[in-house]
């Protein structure tokens, strides 16, 4: 068979020659709707330890946004210098679908199998990974579906096997397929630093909780026991924010000292103290007593973190996955060793904290938050209303092989 048409089975571990994608090209970088474009490409080989899943939705996240710009890097020419030969990008980091062939060393999973698939990608033979150690921290570790080819926005997305995870039977397939790549980041974030981890009543600060991150953070401090107070830039963004999981909201747009903290012996340096110092109240305020949090979600980065630094508790954490409104930071160091402060980098989770997140939607502790649905043809425009964040609260999802919303719920 050649090639099928999208929603079309082949009979299970049948793979056409060809499929339908979408996919960046460096000549076209650029706005999202312009540089995604539908195409049609071959269907990869897979390795021992790979599977193909015949994709039924797929998530849309900011990572593929960069990809569409060539910003900060151009993830086609870091492949072609590794040696990979694709002159195009098919990305995505987001999956729902059905195992459909699988590699001679596969035993986790079986064609048929329905699955969601986290991001964590990284080599089988790395020495770091080969030790039992967490594979996060290896050098080579990549994100699937950004630095890695084949991904979610693919009829048939390639991965390796370890990523795959059970498709909750209660969710449909756009459902399951927004969910993981923030998911898991948000539980990596919240619960793999110990011994800052999400305790009973503990306060957790989450920056852009209207967001797909933190839609993710304040459902699981909460089934965790925390209490998530919620920073958002819109009053319409409240309600939401309670509805998942929030004990209060603060809106950001009521403070103005936002931005690089200025130098300790200028005058102006006063008047950010004055404005951290007022948020800071705001927390207290929220929470419903004088407490500062444990934990501060983190990944506006630049603009907040002198804040964010600020007012976490002492001993307390500031857990950073991004930097969505700059990478250059500033921070008062004397409340940072003085109060013996944690600024952490958390990125992506590995296959246990996929796991346990993945438990959470499983049980239905935790929700997709799903907002919009669209087509496979309306990939582009999912990607620009995420960069020009006019996207609604949630995760959105784009179906692929699925034929109309709501198809895949069995319980």
């Amino acid at each position: 068979m050649e090639i099928c048409a999208l929603g079309e089975r082949p009979p299970l571990g049948e793979v056409p020659e060809r499929m339908h994608v979408f996919c960046v090209r460096q000549d076209r970088f650029g706005a999202p709707r312009d540089a995604w474009q539908r195409e049609i490409i071959d269907v990869p080989d897979i390795a021992a330890d790979e599977v193909l899943v015949y994709n039924m939705a797929t998530g849309i996240n900011y990572n593929n946004v960069w990809a569409a710009l060539g910003y900060p890097i151009d993830v086609i020419a870091v492949r072609q210098k590794q040696g990979e030969p694709e002159d195009f990008h098919a990305g995505g980091s987001d999956c729902s679908g059905i195992v459909w062939k699988v590699g001679s060393a596969v035993t986790n999973v079986k064609p048929g199998d329905e699955v969601v698939v986290h991001s964590g990608w990284w080599p089988p033979d790395d020495p770091w990974v080969q030790s039992g150690r967490d594979p996060m921290l290896a050098e080579t570790t990549r994100i699937w579906g950004y630095q890695t080819n084949y991904g979610s926005y693919c009829q048939f997305a390639k991965a390796q096997a370890h990523q795959c995870q059970p498709k909750p039977k209660h969710l449909s397939w756009e459902e399951a397929g927004c969910y993981l790549l923030c998911a898991s980041t948000a539980y990596r974030m919240l619960m793999g630093w110990s011994p800052n981890t999400v305790e009973e009543g503990d306060v957790v600060l989450v920056w852009g909780a209207a967001g797909g991150l933190g839609s993710y953070a304040m459902q699981i401090t909460r089934a965790m026991g925390g209490r998530a107070v919620a920073v958002v830039s819109d009053e319409s963004k409240r309600q939401f924010c309670l509805d998942n999981g929030a004990v209060g909201v603060i809106n950001r747009k009521d403070f103005d000292h936002w931005g690089p903290m200025p130098d300790t012996s200028s005058p102006e340096y006063g008047a950010w103290v004055k404005g951290a110092r007022a948020f800071g109240k705001a927390i207290w305020e929220a929470a419903g007593e004088r407490v500062s949090p444990r934990i501060v979600f983190e990944h506006p980065g630049e603009s907040t973190l002198p804040t964010s630094g600020f007012v976490a508790a002492t001993g307390g954490m500031v857990v950073i996955c991004a930097g969505t409104t700059g990478y250059n930071i500033t921070m008062d160091l004397r409340y940072h060793w003085m109060r013996q402060k944690r600024l952490q980098g958390s990125h992506l989770s590995n296959d246990e904290q996929a796991a346990a997140v993945n438990q959470l939607m499983i049980d239905r502790r935790i929700d997709p938050c799903l907002s919009e649905t669209f087509t496979f043809d309306e990939i582009g425009h999912a990607h620009q209303l995420m960069h020009d964040n006019v996207h609604a609260s949630g995760n959105m999802a784009c179906l692929v092989n699925a034929t109309e919303p709501g198809m895949g719920r069995s319980a």
